[in-house]
C-alpha cells in the first residue's frame, strides 16, 4: 500500500482495501469519513487500476461534493475529471438531460423550486375551489412530496387514500404532475423519481449506467429515502460494488422522507456485505464526546459503537438557565463578543443552534444591537427575492419557453398593461388548443378580444424571440446583462431613489458575479458553459452552500442545518422540555420521533470541537403566550461529572442541583423569581411587560403593503393575523429576512 495510505487507522485502511462487493461504513461523528472516501477513490484507481470512468460518489450537499472533488483532485492528479462526484439531483439530473426524452419530455427541462410548487399548488386549489382552511398548500405539497420520495404516483395515492383530504390530496398530486409535465418541468422530487422510472421502463438505459458505475460509494447512507434506496439498488444490482458511508446515529431526517432502515439493514438487503466501525473521533475534545455518548445511549433503535477520542480532555460542557429567552440571547451573545474582544475565538469559530427558526430572533436582535456581524443559514434564500427571481424568470423563459410559470411571471415585468382578464383569455386558448401560454402568445392576434393589448403581447413575444437570437452567440453573463438592459429593469429601480431599490441592484449585480463565477468554474472543469447548466445549478443550490468559510460572522442555523458542519464553539440554546426534545405525545408523538429528537441532540453535541455551551429558559413566549418549561431530558442524560452548571437556577434533577454562586449577576433576581413562581394568571406577566406598547385598533397598512421599521429597514408585509392582545404581523425585510412580530412592538411606518 502507498505512502499515502499509512497516515490512515487500521479500521480506515481497512474500508479503503475492501473495494469487492458491498461494504457498510458505520462513520462516527468526526471519525474522518471524508478521507476515507477520498483516499478510497484513489486506491481504486492506483492500486486496483479501476478507470476513473467507472466510479461514482455520491453525497447529499454540493458543499460536501465539491469537498470531495477537491480531495481527490490531490490524491490522484490526472484522470479523476473523469469521476462524478456529485449530489444525489446533480447526478439524476445529468442522466435525465440525456435520457428524459425516453419518458416523453424536453431534454431542456426546467427545475421548479419552493416557490415555484407552491404557486402551481396555488392555482390548483383556487381553480379545484377548495377550502384553504382545510386543504393548506404546504400539507398538499407535502403530501405529494412525501408520496414521491415512496415511489407512488397520483394513482398510487388515490387507492390508498384513507380519508377525503388524501383522495384531495391524489387529485391536486395528479393535477399538478399535468402541470409539469406541460411546462417541461420537474421539482426535486421528480428528479430522482423519473430517474428510477427511466431505469425501470428502459433497461438499456439502466444497462449503460451499470457498466458505466462499475464502483458506487454513497456518502451519508443513514439519510436516503425509499427512492433513493431504489436507485442505487438499481445502478449496483449488476456489479454489487457498492459502498455505503453513513452513522445510524446522524438520522435526522425522517420528516423529508429519510428512512433509517437503509442503514440498520443494509446487511439483510446486502447479506455479503463487510461491515467496518470507524469509531476514532478527531474532532471534539474527550469531554464532549463522552457526553454525546451518555446522549446517545439512551436509544434502542441504533447499531452498537462508541466513539473516543485521543484529543485532549478539554472543558466540561457549560449549561447554563435562565429566566427567559431575552436573559439566554444577551448572554450567549456576550459571551461571544467577550471571547472575540480577548482574542480566544472568532466570530466565525462561533455557531448558534436551535431547534425551530423562530428562536432566531432574538439572537438576531441582540447581534444587531451589538454590531456583532451573523448568517442565518435557512433565512430567505438569496434566489428567492423578487429582483432575482424575475431575471431568473427571463433565463428560463429564453431557454425553455414551455415553462408557463416564468412566463406568466415575467408577462408584466415590466409593466406593460397586460391585464388579468386578457391572460385569462390567453390561457384559456392555450387549454383549447393544446398550447403553451407562450406558443398562445405567439399566435395572440387569433384570440378574439385582445384590443389594444395585441400590441403590448407583440412587444413581449419580440423580446422574447431576440434574446433567444441572442442567447446562441452571448455568454450567459452577457445574457443575463442583455435582459437587465432590455427590460430597463435597474433603471426603473434606480428611478425610485429608495434604500429597498438600492439593495434591489446590490442583489442584481451579485447575481451577475454568479454568472461569471459559474462561467469560469465550469471551464476550469473543461465544460462548455451554458444557459441550462447555469439555471440547474442555481436551482440545485441549497443553503448550507451558501456559508463563506472565509467571512467572519457568527452563524445562526438550526440543529438540522449544523449537519456536517463543525464549530470550535457551539451554542446550543433552547434545551427546554416540549421544545428540546420538540416531541407533544398529546399530537401523537411516538417513540421513534424521540429518538430522532435525541439523534439531532447527537448531532448538535458533536458539532463542538473545543466548547459546548448549553442554554435554557424558564419561561419562554411561544405563539404570543408564556410558557414555563422544565430542563430537556437530554440534558439530563449527561453524567454531572461532565457539567459546569456556572450560575444555573436549581434544578431538582440531583445530576443537575447545585447552588447559585454568590458572584452570579443574576442571583437575587432568580431567588426572587424562585420566591415567587410563575403562574398563568390575571396578574401574571404579560407581553406588555416586556415592552409591548398595547395592541393597536387598527393598522394603517395590510398585506402587500411595503413599510419601514427602525431597526430592520425597508420590507413587505407578507401576513397579518389578528390576536388576542396584538396584531402579528410577518415582514420580509431585504436585509434582514424575514421577522414575525407584534404590531404594538414593531411601530411600522407604512411606506
Amino acid at each position: 500500500m502507498s505512502k499515502i495510505y499509512e497516515s490512515l487507522n487500521p479500521p480506515q485502511q481497512e474500508a479503503v482495501s475492501c473495494t469487492e462487493g458491498p461494504l457498510l461504513i458505520l462513520a462516527g461523528a468526526g471519525s474522518g469519513k471524508t478521507r476515507v472516501l477520498t483516499h478510497r477513490i484513489a486506491y481504486l484507481i492506483e492500486e486496483k487500476g479501476v478507470d476513473p470512468w467507472n466510479i461514482l460518489a455520491i453525497t447529499f450537499t454540493n458543499k460536501a461534493a465539491d469537498e470531495m472533488r477537491e480531495r481527490v483532485d490531490r490524491l490522484v492528479g490526472n484522470g479523476c475529471e473523469s469521476i462524478w462526484v456529485s449530489t444525489f439531483h446533480s447526478a439524476c439530473v445529468r442522466i435525465l438531460r440525456r435520457h428524459i426524452d425516453f419518458l416523453g419530455y424536453d431534454n431542456h427541462f426546467v427545475i421548479y423550486d419552493t416557490d415555484d410548487q407552491k404557486s402551481v399548488v396555488k392555482d390548483i386549489v383556487k381553480r379545484f375551489d377548495l377550502d384553504t382552511r382545510v386543504y393548506k398548500e404546504k400539507a398538499l405539497m407535502a403530501r405529494i412530496s412525501q408520496a414521491k420520495d415512496r415511489l407512488l404516483t397520483a394513482d398510487d395515492l388515490a387507492k390508498d387514500a384513507r380519508d377525503s383530504f388524501e383522495e384531495t390530496a391524489a387529485r391536486v398530486y395528479r393535477e399538478y404532475q399535468s402541470v409539469l409535465v406541460r411546462n417541461n418541468a420537474l421539482d426535486f422530487d421528480d428528479l430522482i423519481f423519473r430517474t428510477v422510472e427511466l431505469f425501470e421502463k428502459h433497461p438499456q438505459v439502466l444497462d449503460y449506467y451499470q457498466e458505466r458505475f462499475k464502483y458506487i460509494l454513497v456518502d451519508e447512507y443513514q439519510d436516503t429515502n425509499l427512492a433513493q434506496f431504489r436507485l442505487i439498488g438499481l445502478l449496483a444490482e449488476k456489479y454489487q460494488n457498492l459502498c455505503v458511508v453513513g452513522d445510524d446515529d446522524q438520522s435526522i431526517y425522517r420528516f423529508r422522507g429519510a428512512d433509517i432502515r437503509n442503514i440498520l439493514q443494509f446487511e439483510n438487503v446486502f447479506p455479503d456485505a463487510v461491515v467496518i466501525r470507524l469509531e476514532q473521533n478527531y474532532r471534539s475534545t474527550a469531554q464532549i464526546l463522552e457526553a454525546a455518548n451518555f446522549v446517545i445511549a439512551n436509544n434502542e433503535g441504533r447499531k452498537e459503537k462508541r466513539l473516543w477520542t485521543a484529543n485532549e480532555p478539554g472543558e466540561k460542557i457549560r449549561f447554563r438557565q435562565f429566566l427567559n429567552g431575552f436573559e439566554e440571547a444577551e448572554y450567549i451573545v456576550g459571551e461571544i463578543e467577550k471571547a472575540r474582544r480577548e482574542g480566544e475565538f472568532r466570530y466565525k469559530d462561533c455557531a448558534v443552534l436551535y431547534r425551530t427558526n423562530a428562536q432566531s430572533r432574538l439572537f438576531e436582535e441582540k447581534l444587531l444591537y451589538a454590531g456583532i456581524p451573523y448568517k442565518i443559514v435557512g433565512g430567505i434564500n438569496f434566489y428567492a427575492r423578487k429582483e432575482i427571481k424575475d431575471l431568473l424568470a427571463y433565463l428560463k423563459t429564453v431557454d425553455n419557453a414551455r415553462d408557463d410559470l416564468s412566463v406568466r411571471r415575467i408577462l408584466n415585468v415590466p409593466r406593460r398593461g397586460i391585464g388579468d382578464t386578457t391572460q385569462a383569455r390567453i390561457q384559456a386558448y392555450a387549454e383549447d388548443m393544446g398550447y403553451s401560454f407562450y406558443e398562445a402568445l405567439r399566435v395572440a392576434e387569433e384570440i378574439p378580444s385582445m384590443g389594444r393589448s395585441l400590441k403590448k403581447i407583440e412587444g413581449f413575444v419580440n423580446l422574447i424571440q431576440t434574446l433567444k437570437s441572442k442567447a446562441e452567440l452571448f455568454s450567459v453573463r452577457e445574457l443575463l446583462e442583455e435582459v437587465i438592459k432590455a427590460t430597463g429593469y435597474v433603471e426603473e429601480l434606480q428611478a425610485e431613489g429608495t434604500e429597498e431599490a438600492e439593495s434591489r441592484i446590490e442583489n442584481i449585480d451579485e447575481l451577475v458575479s454568479k454568472s461569471q463565477a459559474y462561467m469560469e468554474a465550469a471551464e476550469a472543469r473543461g465544460e462548455t458553459p451554458t444557459l441550462s447548466a447555469f439555471l440547474e445549478e442555481i436551482a440545485l443550490v441549497a443553503d448550507i452552500d451558501t456559508v463563506d468559510n472565509t467571512q467572519d460572522y457568527v452563524l445562526l442555523m438550526t440543529l438540522h442545518s449544523a449537519k456536517g458542519l463543525e464549530f470550535p464553539w457551539v451554542f446550543m440554546a433552547g434545551m427546554e422540555e416540549d421544545l428540546f426534545p420538540n416531541v407533544s405525545y398529546q399530537r401523537g408523538g411516538d417513540e421513534e420521533e424521540l429518538e430522532e429528537e435525541r439523534r439531532l441532540c447527537y448531532v448538535g453535541i458533536t458539532r463542538a470541537m473545543k466548547r459546548l455551551t448549553m442554554t435554557s429558559a424558564r419561561q419562554r413566549m411561544l405563539r404570543g403566550d408564556i410558557q414555563m418549561h422544565s430542563v430537556s431530558r437530554f440534558v439530563h442524560e449527561i453524567p454531572r461529572d461532565l457539567v459546569d452548571l456556572g450560575y444555573t437556577v436549581e434544578d431538582k434533577n440531583p445530576k443537575l442541583s447545585s447552588v447559585l454562586p454568590s458572584q452570579s449577576p443574576y442571583a437575587k433576581m432568580r431567588e426572587a423569581f424562585r420566591a415567587k413562581p410563575y403562574q398563568k394568571t390575571a396578574s401574571a406577566p404579560s407581553p406588555r411587560n416586556f415592552g409591548d406598547s398595547g395592541k393597536k385598533d387598527e393598522l394603517d397598512y395590510t398585506v402587500g403593503d411595503t413599510v419601514r421599521h427602525a431597526k430592520f429597514g425597508v420590507g413587505k408585509v407578507t401576513e397579518i393575523v389578528k390576536g388576542g392582545r396584538d396584531y402579528e404581523v410577518t415582514v420580509e425585510f431585504d436585509r434582514a429576512g424575514r421577522r414575525k412580530m407584534f404590531a404594538g412592538f414593531a411601530k411600522l411606518q407604512k411606506i
